[in-house]
């Protein structure tokens, strides 16, 4: 029997408990910026991130929005670029792999090596995603992401503020605690733009070739590097000095 695919929540929420969901981000929102000075938010476009964004821009929080273009995203993912910043009226900085190092890797190993083993793959995200990353956040004293406990096995264990080891800045997830229903609230009831992959099954968007679509019965982020192990469901962009996170 085929299995039917993911698809948007029906969510539970109404506009009071949303009204509650934007003041609990706002609050945190604030402790952060009130004690960093520079803040930087890396937003892929995807749900998580479009709940941040959105509290970002409303709630007017000195904070640098910024996307990676990896040069191997979907179509979608860089109208979706231009939709978000359309409807905000903002400004998203993009950032780009070097592309003497992409060409490096392309020629060495080949387009998509990251098929071929766990260490091509990393290689490929160190190249396309960690390093540009890493020059995105010079200067930047603390940085967002829109990680949730809820998303995977790799990120049950998830706080508020951690410590990014690797870059030595304060790292926050503001929505860390936020269920699924929360995301689909907010995002449906303050009519956020919505990247259009979340129609067509993807609930976890990244790189084309290493993101596809999923059954109802997977867990939400089994879509990336789907020909891994569950444990390896990360690029290298929350590390630790000692395991992913």
């Amino acid at each position: 029997m085929k299995q039917d695919r993911w698809k948007i929540p029906t969510h539970t929420g109404n506009q009071e408990t949303v009204a509650g969901l934007f003041s609990k981000i706002s609050e945190r929102l604030q402790l952060i910026t009130q004690k960093y000075t520079h803040v930087k938010f890396a937003t892929s476009l995807a749900a998580e991130d479009m709940v941040l964004t959105d509290a970002i821009v409303r709630g007017h929080f000195p904070i640098q929005i910024f996307t990676l273009n990896t040069g191997r995203l979907h179509q979608a993912s860089l109208d979706m670029l231009d939709t978000v910043q359309k409807h905000y009226g903002v400004k998203i900085q993009v950032v780009e792999p070097n592309v003497d190092e992409v060409d490096r890797y392309v020629q060495e190993h080949g387009m998509n090596a990251f098929y071929d083993s766990e260490d091509a793959k990393k290689m490929c995200c160190d190249i396309r995603k960690v390093k540009p990353l890493n020059s995105a956040l010079v200067g930047a004293n603390a940085w967002l992401t829109g990680q949730r406990r809820a998303q995977s096995v790799t990120r049950s264990e998830l706080h508020f503020e951690e410590l990014d080891q690797a870059r030595h800045i304060a790292k926050f997830n503001p929505i860390f605690d936020f269920s699924d229903d929360d995301v689909w609230s907010f995002l449906q009831l303050r009519n956020v733009p919505m990247h259009p992959l979340h129609q067509q099954g993807y609930p976890s968007i990244g790189c084309e070739p290493c993101t596809r679509a999923i059954r109802a019965d997977e867990e939400i982020r089994a879509g990336r590097w789907w020909w891994l192990q569950q444990t390896s469901k990360e690029c290298g962009l929350h590390v630790t000095k000692e395991t992913e996170v």
